[in-house]
């Protein structure tokens, strides 16, 4: 009788620990806020998402999934029953994605924007709003996979080509070429640069007496630079020549050659006076012993009258 009534109890304790776990539980997972409908309606693959996911506005939870099914209006669409939190910005410019939570293959709903104002998105003919899907990273990486795989095959395609017997015997006798321009370029260091070389401490002391010659020649130019320019020397004695022969030309020009203007006026008068006299003498040259008068008719001339007949 005793261990009926210890087994009674057992049960009674158990039901009643099952009980308040299973209100605990239900008053842990209890909603608080508000939320507000939303939907979204898309032809991409949700694998992974299931009822009760979370849905995260930047990483932070703002709601659940309510429930996954086919859209009535849109043949082939998949449609996701949300319910988001009242206070989360879902506005016009708000987009969803789908991505998975690690390497679970869980998926969830996370929300974003673009930054930009827009309104808050509001029911429509009293159906919830309608939040857009972009296709996620691996949506991308799988609708283009086709394309990736046939660059892939093309670029493989081609190394296979590059990698041929006859590219391969080209490259060998490229390399065997260029083994042979490394021999010569050798040969021509050994020959050639080594001996140059082995000259050049000879060639650089040889310059170097070279540039010490020039160094000792501008030295000796400098000096002879200062004596011509130093005071009392050659360009000074030369300055005051050239200043002692500018004062005789102004000189000159000032008193001897006005004197000289006027010896060459009188000499030309004079020249002019003498040219006349010899014109007279030349058309009258009885003028040397009568002079310049009135000269007597001569024998054989009308009027003549010989000496000593009467008047």
């Amino acid at each position: 009788m005793e261990n009926k009534a210890h087994a009674m109890a057992a049960g009674i304790f158990v039901v009643l620990m099952t009980v308040l776990l299973i209100g605990l539980a239900s008053w842990l997972t209890r909603d608080t806020g508000k939320r507000d409908p939303y939907e979204i309606s898309t032809r991409e693959a949700v694998t992974g998402l299931q009822a009760q996911a979370p849905v995260r506005y930047r990483g932070v939870d703002v709601g659940k999934v309510a429930s996954i099914g086919f859209d009535p209006k849109t043949q082939g669409n998949v449609l996701l029953h949300l319910e988001i939190d009242r206070d989360a910005p879902v506005t016009g410019d708000t987009f969803a994605m789908l991505n998975l939570q690690g390497i679970t293959g869980l998926a969830f709903i996370q929300l974003d924007d673009h930054g930009k104002l827009a309104p808050r998105l509001a029911p429509e003919d009293g159906h919830p709003p309608r939040i857009p899907l972009k296709p996620s990273l691996l949506s991308k990486l799988e609708a283009q996979g086709e394309e990736i795989l046939g660059k892939v095959d093309e670029a493989t395609g081609r190394i296979n080509k590059l990698l041929g017997d006859e590219n391969q015997r080209r490259f060998a006798a490229a390399l065997e070429g260029t083994s042979q321009l490394a021999k010569h370029l050798d040969e021509t260091v050994t020959q050639r640069l080594d001996p140059a070389l082995a000259a050049a401490p000879a060639t650089m002391q040889s310059l170097s007496k070279s540039a010490d010659e020039v160094r000792k020649t501008a030295a000796d130019f400098d000096v002879t630079a200062r004596r011509l320019n130093g005071k009392d020397g050659p360009m000074d004695r030369l300055a005051e020549g050239s200043e002692a022969l500018s004062h005789a030309a102004d000189a000159f020009n000032t008193a001897t050659l006005p004197r000289l203007n006027r010896v060459a006026d009188e000499t030309s008068r004079a020249v002019r006076q003498l040219g006349r006299t010899a014109n007279g003498i030349g058309d009258n040259p009885q003028s040397l012993i009568f002079g310049s008068g009135k000269i007597p008719p001569g024998p054989g001339e009308p009027g003549f009258q010989p000496p000593g007949a009467s008047r």
